[in-house]
C-alpha cells in the first residue's frame, strides 16, 4: 500500500508531466467560471469560459516555446486552427471526466496523497516536502485545492482512457503476417541513368527561355524589403540596474528561510495488518485482534522487529525490508501515521495506530534534524531572486511608458530607448513573408510592413517577442516588390530547362532499357549490388524505388523494376528473396503489443467520436471570427 507510487510509475510520470508542462494538453479544469462573458463552448450544458481556454492556450504556448527554442513563433497561436484544436481538447476533457465520474473511477484521498509524494518537483532530498509542493503550485498560479481536484480528474481520465487504449486486439496470425512482410529480405542490384549524362543532348533556345520567363513571372519576383532599426526592452536588461542593501537581503532570507533548508526527516519501520476502510465491523475486529497479538510479540522482543515485519506485515513493499519505509518528512504519510512517528523517540515502538490502510505498529529508527543554510551560503541565490523580482516589477512599471513613448513619439525610437537605457540597433534587412524567428516573429513582420509604418513613417507598436521582452522597430529604407529582368535570370532559366530535358531523356532511355530487360533481352547496364533490404530498412534506396521493389511479383526471378527519379531514371533487379524462417515468441509478442496499442488507440478515438455524437456540444467558430 505504501508502495503505491512504485507500482504506478506510469501514473507518476503522467502527473509529473503535468507539473513540468502543467495541463499542456487538457488545460485546467478548475478555471470554469466564465463570469458574464459568452462561453466559448458548452458540453451537455456545462460551460467552457474564456479564462479556462486562455489558460490551456498559455500552457500550449509554453510547451511549444520549450520544444522550438529559438525557432518559436508565438504568432502561430493566433491561427484559428490552433485555437480550435485547444478548444476541442477541452471539450474532450469534459466528456471524459463526466464519464469517469459516472463510472466511479475517481481516486480516493489516500491514492492522491501517494501520487503526490512520488512527484520529484515536490521533493527535497528525495522525500515529499510540503513547502516545495505549495511553492511549486504558487509559482504556476495554482492553489492546492484546485490542483488536487484536477489531479483527481486526471487520474480518473487516465483510468478511463487506459480501458480502451490498453485493450486493443491483436491476433497471432496478424502479428505473424506482419513480421513476415516487414522482415522479408530482397537482394537487389541497382542502376542509375543519371540526367547529367544527357545534358549535352538537351537543347534550349532563347525563345524557350523567354517563354518560360513570361509564364513564370512569379518565380522572379523580389519581395518587399525593409531596412529597420529597432530597440528591445526586457526585464533581464534591468537586473544590472538593481542595487540591494544588506538589510533587504537579510529580510528576504528571514522571510523565506524555509526555502534554504531541509525539514526534519524521520526513518521508521512498520508492521501493517491491513483492513479495508469499507470492511465489516467483524473484519475490523479480527484485524485489530491479530495486530494486538503481533504487538505483544514486538514488546516481548523489540530487537526482532524487522523479522516480525517480514513475517506478519501486509505491506508488500516494505515487508521484505523489515518494514523499513526510509526517511520522510511531515506531509508524506497519512495523518495518524505521521503523528505517531513524530511523537516517538529513536528506538521506541508505538501502540496500534489505525489508518485507512489498517492497523500499524511503528518503530522509529532514526532522526535527521532539520537543517537551515546560513545566509552567507545562499547569499548569491537571495540576491538573484531579489534582482529578478525587482526587475520584473520595474519592467511592469516601465512597459506601459515604453509602449506610450513608442506610440506618442512615433517619428523616432530614440526617446523610447533613452527611457529604458537601451540603444537603437541598426542594419537589419527584412523581407515580407520571410520565415519568422524568435526576434522577428510574424507579428513583428506584419507590423513592419503595415501601411502605417511604411507610408506614414511611424514606429511599430511595441510587440512582445518573448516573456517580459518588448521590441519596437522603425523602417529606415524600403524597397517595394520588383521583378528581376530577363537578362539577369536568363542563364539560370536555360540551365533549369536543360536539366528538365536531360531528366526526360534519361527517363525515356531508362524505360526503354527496362522494357528490354523485362522482355529478356541482353542489355549492357552498370549494376551495383545492394545487401538484403526490407520494407522498413532500405538505406541508400530511394523510397519510390523501394516501393516498386516490394510491390513487384517475385514468382519468377530475376525481376526488373524502374522509376523516374529527381535526377534521372532508377533501375533495380531483384535477384533473390529470403523469407523469415521462424518466428520466436518474444518477437511475436512485441509485434502483437504494437498492434494492440494501435487498435487500442483506435478504440479510444472511436469511443470519443461516439461520445461526441451523443452529446450536446456547441463550439465557437474561430475561422468565422477571423473573417469578420
Amino acid at each position: 500500500m505504501f508502495d503505491f507510487v512504485h507500482e504506478k510509475k506510469r501514473l507518476v510520470q503522467f502527473v509529473l508531466a503535468l507539473i513540468i508542462l502543467p495541463f499542456a494538453f487538457w488545460g485546467v479544469d478548475s478555471f470554469r467560471n466564465s463570469g458574464g462573458a459568452e462561453p466559448l463552448a458548452t458540453v451537455n450544458g456545462e460551460k467552457i469560459g474564456q479564462q479556462e481556454f486562455e489558460n490551456a492556450l498559455d500552457q500550449q504556448r509554453q510547451r511549444m516555446r520549450e520544444m522550438a527554442g529559438a525557432n518559436y513563433d508565438p504568432a502561430i497561436f493566433d491561427q484559428p486552427e490552433i485555437k480550435h484544436s485547444v478548444l476541442e481538447n477541452l471539450v474532450s476533457r469534459r466528456l471524459l471526466v463526466a464519464d469517469a465520474r459516472d463510472l466511479r473511477l475517481m481516486p480516493g484521498d489516500e491514492q492522491i496523497a501517494q501520487v503526490l509524494i512520488g512527484i520529484g518537483a515536490f521533493q527535497k532530498d528525495g522525500k515529499f516536502d510540503k513547502q516545495s509542493y505549495i511553492s511549486a503550485l504558487n509559482s504556476r498560479g495554482m492553489n492546492q485545492i484546485d490542483f488536487e481536484r484536477s489531479l483527481s480528474q486526471d487520474i480518473a481520465v487516465q483510468r478511463l482512457t487506459d480501458a480502451y487504449s490498453q485493450n486493443g486486439y491483436a491476433a497471432d496470425t496478424v502479428a505473424e503476417m506482419l513480421i513476415r512482410l516487414n522482415e522479408q529480405q530482397r537482394t537487389v542490384s541497382v542502376a542509375n541513368l543519371n540526367a547529367e549524362e544527357f545534358m549535352k543532348q538537351a537543347q534550349v533556345s532563347d525563345a524557350e527561355v523567354s517563354a518560360y520567363y513570361s509564364k513564370n513571372a512569379g518565380e522572379f519576383q523580389l519581395p518587399e524589403r525593409a531596412s529597420v532599426e529597432y530597440v528591445t526592452f526586457s526585464a533581464d536588461s534591468l537586473q544590472s540596474t538593481i542595487s540591494l542593501t544588506d538589510e533587504e537581503i537579510k529580510k528576504y532570507y528571514e522571510e523565506h528561510v524555509a526555502d534554504f533548508g531541509t525539514q526534519e526527516q524521520r526513518q521508521a519501520a512498520h508492521i501493517l495488518i491491513g483492513v479495508a476502510k469499507q470492511a465489516t465491523d467483524a473484519d475490523k475486529q479480527a484485524a485489530k485482534a491479530k495486530a494486538e497479538q503481533v504487538l505483544q510479540q514486538v514488546k516481548q522482543s523489540p530487537g526482532n522487529f524487522a523479522a516480525l515485519a517480514k513475517q506478519y506485515s501486509q505491506d508488500p513493499g516494505s515487508a521484505t525490508r523489515g518494514g523499513d519505509l526510509g526517511m520522510f518528512g511531515r506531509g508524506a504519510m497519512v495523518k495518524p501515521f505521521e503523528e505517531s512517528v513524530f511523537s516517538l523517540k529513536v528506538g521506541e515502538v508505538s501502540g496500534l495506530v489505525q489508518s485507512d490502510f489498517g492497523y500499524h505498529i511503528i518503530k522509529l529508527l532514526a532522526v535527521k534534524p532539520a537543517k537551515v543554510q546560513a545566509l552567507n551560503e545562499v547569499r548569491g541565490v537571495v540576491e538573484q531572486r531579489l534582482k529578478s523580482q525587482h526587475a520584473s516589477d520595474k519592467f511592469a512599471e516601465l512597459a506601459e511608458k515604453f509602449n506610450n513613448t513608442v506610440y506618442e513619439q512615433s517619428d523616432s525610437l530614440k526617446p523610447a530607448a533613452e527611457l529604458v537605457n537601451a540603444s537603437v540597433q541598426r542594419g537589419v534587412w527584412l523581407s515580407k513573408g520571410q520565415a519568422p524567428t524568435e526576434l522577428w516573429s510574424s507579428k513583428v513582420l506584419q507590423a513592419v510592413f503595415s501601411d502605417d509604418v511604411l507610408k506614414n513613417k511611424r514606429n511599430t507598436a511595441a510587440v512582445e517577442v518573448a516573456p517580459n521582452t518588448l521590441l519596437a522597430a522603425r523602417v529606415v529604407e524600403y524597397k517595394p516588390a520588383s521583378e528581376r529582368p530577363l537578362a539577369e535570370v536568363a542563364a539560370g532559366i536555360k540551365l533549369k530547362l536543360q536539366q528538365q530535358q536531360a531528366v526526360e531523356l534519361a527517363t525515356k532511355q531508362g524505360m526503354a532499357v527496362l522494357a528490354q530487360l523485362q522482355h529478356g533481352d541482353k542489355v549492357s547496364v552498370s549494376w551495383k549490388s545492394v545487401p538484403g533490404i526490407t520494407r522498413s530498412q532500405h538505406a541508400g534506396i530511394a523510397p519510390d524505388l523501394s516501393q516498386a521493389i516490394f510491390g513487384a511479383s517475385i514468382n519468377k526471378l530475376p525481376v526488373y523494376v524502374g522509376v523516374k527519379g529527381s535526377n534521372g531514371y532508377l533501375l533495380a533487379r531483384i535477384d533473390s528473396v529470403k523469407e523469415v524462417e521462424s518466428i520466436d515468441e518474444n518477437k511475436r509478442s512485441r509485434y502483437a503489443q504494437q498492434i494492440r496499442q494501435i487498435t487500442g488507440e483506435e478504440l479510444l478515438m472511436a469511443y470519443l467520436a461516439d461520445k461526441r455524437k451523443r452529446s450536446d456540444i456547441t463550439m465557437k467558430d474561430f475561422k468565422a471570427e477571423e473573417k469578420k
